[in-house]
């Protein structure tokens, strides 16, 4: 391997570290072991690693602004509007500007002339942009983990996805479902992934078949309605829906009012007719608060993650936060009229 062709991620694999402890290593930044910082310089030297100077010196200008990457299907889900709009205002707290990257991404080495920091919101691992926005030369915070090949990012916040929907399938078991159904999202992203997981985990621990229906990551409402429809003709038994994508639930509420499922009871009397259904959604929003009826669901709190995710970013930036800092984010479970009373 040539100077010229081993690269910050090279020495990284080799040392066994992150991109970001080799990068503070070998400028003598960061809170890095001395140890750890012998290693990385070591491996760099029998590596034939050589900084690009031009690269070192864009990094340490500071630009005054940061950049937010946010998935292809970002700009017609609330819930992204609203996530941007938390990050905005907390990098402006920090003096900081909100540049919005074009969902195709960027080279990197363009955007680290351009931005101090970069935000990557629920990074899928089979979208091309984001190996380059991870190796782009700027701390970068994701928000959910990445699950790509990639370098990992300077730090992350997450929710604990698994528990949100564990808290959805107890409480429709609990209002009297015995055949709950989930419209899980596609994709690589980690949110859509352990959704997927929980769902096979819930049903094997507690004895229960969860029918999974996969739809797309921002399905429509039209999108929803229709696999609701497939599903409950295809098993009548189901009665209660669990929708992930944010912005569907009235979906499956046209599926069930045209198919006569009365929505917000359950229980063996109702297994029998198949006449009623429980809804939920993984996603609160405007559309599942004014449904009709409204719908039980998670609140993600996105202007709140969007300000963690630009508050972890801001810490590392100015050094109030290690690299590889991992948060956590609450989320809460609201209970509507769609999933009923207790059966």
């Amino acid at each position: 391997m040539t100077s010229r062709t081993v690269t910050l991620l090279d020495v990284a694999r080799a040392a066994g570290v992150s991109k970001s402890t080799v990068s503070d290593a070998l400028q003598g930044s960061g809170r890095v072991a001395e140890a750890t910082r012998d290693r990385v310089r070591a491996v760099a030297d029998d590596l034939g690693y050589r900084p690009n100077s031009a690269a070192r010196r864009l990094r340490r200008a500071s630009t005054g602004a940061v950049g937010l990457h946010l998935p292809a299907t970002a700009t017609r889900l609330d819930y992204y509007m609203n996530l941007a709009f938390g990050a905005v205002e907390r990098a402006q707290e920090d003096g900081l500007d909100m540049v919005l990257l074009a969902p195709s991404g960027a080279a990197g080495g363009r955007i680290a002339s351009r931005v101090d920091g970069l935000l990557v919101i629920d990074p899928e691992a089979g979208d091309s942009a984001v190996p380059g926005l991870l190796d782009a030369g700027v701390p970068v915070v994701t928000g959910e983990r990445y699950l790509g090949p990639a370098a990992g990012p300077s730090g992350a916040v997450v929710c604990d996805n698994a528990a949100s929907l564990t808290a959805l399938l107890d409480h429709v078991t609990e209002r009297g479902s015995r055949r709950p159904a989930l419209l899980a999202p596609s994709g690589s992203s980690a949110w859509a992934t352990a959704l997927r997981a929980t769902a096979d985990a819930w049903g094997r621990s507690h004895g229960v078949e969860v029918t999974l229906r996969t739809v797309p990551f921002a399905a429509t409402p039209a999108e929803t309605e229709a696999a609701t429809r497939a599903l409950l003709a295809a098993d009548p038994a189901v009665d209660a829906v669990i929708c992930a994508p944010d912005g569907s639930a009235p979906g499956v509420l046209r599926a069930a009012a045209a198919l006569s499922r009365e929505v917000g009871r359950a229980g063996e009397a109702d297994l029998r007719t198949g006449v009623a259904v429980l809804v939920a959604s993984c996603v609160d929003g405007p559309a599942a608060r004014g449904a009709e009826p409204p719908v039980t669901a998670v609140d993600l709190r996105p202007a709140a993650y969007g300000r963690a995710c630009a508050e972890l970013l801001c810490d590392i930036l100015a050094d109030r936060a290690a690299p590889d800092t991992v948060r956590r984010h609450a989320w809460s479970l609201e209970v509507r009229a769609s999933t009923g009373s207790r059966a």
